[in-house]
């Protein structure tokens, strides 16, 4: 699978998580609602690191890569 479709199948996972934190919200299911926001971030961001083909560690946290390289990202996409 190539960079662009892979960057596009995690987005898609991550606008999936996004919809269902929508209905959770709807549903007062508060702890599930901050999972699937935690996970939608966290799919959001190794897509953006993907597709600038940056390797991330498999953990969810990979602030300190996006720190690492942050002038690869442009200005409008604030890292620090």
């Amino acid at each position: 699978m190539k960079n662009i479709e892979m960057c596009s199948s995690m987005l898609e996972q991550a606008f999936s998580r996004l919809k269902t934190a929508k209905q959770a919200m709807e549903d007062e299911n508060f702890a599930y609602v901050v999972r699937c926001s935690q996970e939608c971030v966290e799919l959001s961001l190794k897509a953006s690191l993907r597709l600038l083909g940056i390797e991330y560690p498999k953990r969810h946290d990979v602030s300190r890569i996006l720190l690492i390289n942050r002038s690869r990202f442009p200005e409008w996409f604030p890292v620090d």
